[in-house]
Order: C-alpha cells, then structure tokens, then sequence
C-alpha cells in the first residue's frame, strides 16, 4: 500500500471514530470574527476568533503548532500545556491534520522568538481533510495537472492568488473609470440567433424552446450598437465571448472582454480613452504608469502611432503599397515563411503584421487596416481603401481592437453580402447577415467609436504572466483522455 492511501485511510478513519464521539467532522458554520492578516498584526493579549487551513502541524508534546492560512494570509497557533486544556491538546494531537479547515479562539501572545500567534482556548473541526496537500507542489513537471487542479495551486501558491487579487483590483477600477466618462453598463444576450461582431468561428447549440439553433455570443458588438439607435450616448458591457478556435498562450475559447462605444466620436477619440484606460489601470494597480513586463520597462504614459503600412516598412522592410494583385500578395506571403493558400491584397498586411508585434513592446496604435478586414468599420476619410481601424499593442500583445462605426446602413448591407459571399467560398469565420441591425441602422445610429480589450490580455500584461492560462481561474483544459490537440 502506497504512503498516500495509508494516509487517507487513516484519515477515513478518524472521520468516523469523530462522529463516532458526537463530533461533526464538517461543520455547518463558525462565527469567524477575525482574518489571519488581523490576527497576525493585532497586539498581544486581544482575543480573536478566526478559521483558516492547517498548512503544517508540528507537535512537540507539551507543545503544539500550526500555520493557520486563509484567504488574507497565514497565523501561526500554539497549544501550551498548562495555558490551553489537556482535552482541546489531545484533539489536536489526536485528530488535527495540515489540510484539515478548522476554527479556533484564543489570545494573541507573542512567542520566545518573537512570533505573533494565538494561544488557543477552543478548537472546533470544520472540514477533515481526507487527502494530504502535495508537499512539493511548486515542482510539479506537468502544467497540465497545475492548471487542471487549480484549487491547489490557489492553495499553495500565494503568488498565483496575487494574480486574481490583481484581476479583481483591474476589474473594478474599469468600472470605475467607465463611471467617470459617464458609460451606462448594459447587458447583451450570450445565446444568439444570428452570431456577429467579430471574425471568428462559433459555438453552435439547440434551443429546444424553439426548435432553433442557436450560437454562443463571439462578441456584443451589434447589440451594444443597437443601444446607441436606441438613444444611449456610452455604452459599455464587461462580458464573456466564446469563439470556436485554437488555445494557445494568448487564445481561450472562453474569456472576458471590456467592450465600449462612444457616441459622437471617432477612432482619435477612441485612442485617447485607450491612453487614459490604460493609464488609470496602471496608476490603480502599480501607483505609477511604469511597470516591468517580462524583463521590459514599459511606460503607458508615451504611445506611437502607425499605419499599418509604414509598420510593415519599418520592421520588414516591405512596401506593400507596392501590391497591385493577389498574385503579389502570395509572393510576399511566401518570401516571409507565410502559407500563401487563402491570402489576398486585403489580408497580406495583417498576416505580415503577425511576424513583427512581438517587437512592439511599448505602447504603440497600428491604424488604418484594409477596409476588407473590418466589415462594421467606416472607411477612412480620403483613402476608402483603408478603415479607420486601430489596434494598441503592449508588451508585444494585441490588447484591443477599435474602430470609427459604420453608421451607413446602405453600405453595412453590401458589407454583410460580401461576408455571405466569403462564407460561400469556405471562410467559417465570416459573418452572417443580421437583417435587424441594418433595419436599426436605418433608423439612425450616431457616429460613434467601439473600442473591445481582451480583458486577460490586460491581466497578463499588469501581473507579468505569459499564458492567458495564469491568468483565468479555471482555464479551459483538455478533456483528460482525450490524446489529439486541433490547432
């Protein structure tokens, strides 16, 4: 028998010889008046009441300790014979173990070395801990299992923890900047009939109700628009978006996004609201808009601006206002290790872009994409060929895409007939034809800037992490068994 089952069974046992004593080895509630960090920092002699994990139990007979850990950081209790009962001594001793959840009163002491701790007066078992905590979990060789068992990497890692204290600061420090700029937060459907707002492939299910398919929501663009015909100014929805693709260390299938439209302005406005979001984000979390991100300092406080051609120019040294036909494109496309199948004049900018963000560490806006990239964005004033489009990139990440609205409804159905046409040809991220949001646009829709962040993409950035995977609580895994991964 390994050493783990022994343990277990021991544990098992224990479990029962406690109920078998008139003790409830999970309780129902404890009054918990006082945190760890409270605790910890409060001054000797007060009582305190709190509950927390057992991390490690040392017993030296007429003395006990253990690290008590909770959410706001860990305590360390002691049982003295002569100052707490032979009876709560022999339950520690007898039945207490690390990983078990317990509550317990006490005074606050100092020890001979000078430790805040809690003499303890009372202990009361809340949750028995069957299975031991790993005892050298930071060493784990697979990833898989860390993130696939995050409740104990949450455990025992702190620093993980940070990273969702720190995504929850972002959180509402967002909120808190939508309210400034007068934004009205409003919900929009995740079960869609007709999916759209962003090139992307779907998840698709069946309403029974209707007898309908159905697909989950891939961004809240159209509906967030449709708010603003229906006379809102800002708008804005922190939600989920759900997009049937590859995962690789910036792409989950699940993640959050901060999506925003602004009435009355364009893409220059947006890119001023991004410098200030991105700015009051850094100012709440760092108290100061540098930061280091994986070995780079990096100020949000100076951004660049560039056209995606002159970016091509700069970092590949290709001139791709040169490109006259779709010959040329798959030319480039192959000169650079790019699979020419499926390249266009269109979307050859964009794939080249792909090759050099990596370099854009500071933060910098690349503008002015082909308009066939951007099926909902305005053409650019005096070059149609390109949309006012902007995309702000930090630490080499694509955190956003903005872009002035197409309030034009004329021009948003031949859009949507060209993206029919495109899912004809085989493309499955083109997007349907949503008849209600041309029929809304034709009521009249202001001008207007939507600005959409990937919410993670910020959380890495802000917590210095290189997997979107740190930074969801729960990252979408690979179904155990299943052997083949489809990029």
């Amino acid at each position: 028998m390994s050493r783990e089952k022994q343990i277990i069974g021991e544990r098992i046992r224990k479990v029962k010889e406690l109920r078998e004593n008139g003790i409830e080895p999970y309780g129902y509630k404890f009054d918990k008046k006082n945190n760890a960090l409270e605790c910890s920092t409060s001054k000797v002699g007060v009582k305190v009441k709190t509950a927390g994990r057992i991390m490690i139990k040392r017993d030296l007979g007429r003395i006990g300790f253990a690290n008590l850990r909770d959410e706001f950081g860990e305590v360390q209790i002691v049982l003295q014979e002569g100052e707490t009962s032979d009876k709560i001594r022999t339950f520690f001793k007898k039945y207490v173990d690390s990983g078990d959840i317990i509550g317990v009163d006490g005074k606050i002491i100092k020890t001979k070395t000078g430790q805040i701790s809690i003499l303890v007066d009372k202990i009361e078992m809340l949750s028995k801990s069957i299975k031991p905590l790993p005892e050298k979990f930071h060493g784990l060789k697979d990833e898989e299992e860390k993130y696939r068992k995050r409740y104990l990497d949450l455990l025992l890692n702190p620093e993980v923890k940070n990273i969702f204290m720190t995504r929850n600061k972002m959180m509402s420090a967002m909120r808190e900047f939508m309210e400034m700029h007068k934004f009205v937060e409003i919900e929009t459907p995740l079960l869609q009939s007709i999916y759209g707002g962003a090139a992307a492939t779907p998840f698709k299910t069946h309403c029974e109700a209707f007898d309908s398919e159905v697909y989950l929501s891939i961004a809240p663009e159209l509906y967030l628009k449709k708010a603003l015909v229906g006379g809102f100014d800002r708008v804005y929805e922190i939600t989920k978006k759900f997009r049937n693709e590859g995962v690789d260390r910036s792409h989950n299938p699940e993640h959050m996004t901060i999506e925003w439209y602004q009435g009355y302005a364009d893409y220059y406005d947006g890119m001023k609201m991004v410098e200030e979001f991105v700015k009051h984000l850094a100012k709440k979390v760092f108290g100061k808009y540098v930061f280091e991100y994986q070995g780079q300092k990096i100020d949000v406080s100076k951004w660049q601006t560039l056209t995606l051609n002159n970016a091509v120019k700069k970092y590949l040294k290709e001139d791709i206002t040169k490109i006259k036909t779709t010959a040329d494109a798959k030319k480039i496309a192959k000169k650079h290790g790019i699979d020419p199948a499926g390249i266009t004049m269109g979307n050859i900018p964009d794939e080249l872009m792909k090759l050099f963000r990596d370099k854009l560490i500071q933060p910098t806006f690349l503008i002015d994409y082909p308009i066939e990239l951007a099926p909902l964005a305005k053409p650019k004033r005096g070059d149609p060929t390109k949309a006012e489009i902007f995309q702000p990139f930090i630490g080499g990440m694509e955190v956003a895409r903005a872009y002035s609205e197409l309030n034009d409804p004329v021009l948003q159905a031949e859009h949507f007939k060209e993206q029919e046409e495109e899912r004809k040809e085989g493309n499955k991220e083109a997007m349907q034809t949503d008849t209600d949001f041309v029929n809304a646009l034709e009521h009249g829709m202001p001008p207007a800037c939507g600005v959409g962040f990937g919410i993670e993409r910020l959380v890495m950035l802000f917590t210095n992490s290189t997997s979107i995977r740190d930074v969801l609580t729960f990252p979408f895994m690979k179904p155990e068994g299943v052997k083949k991964e489809k990029k």
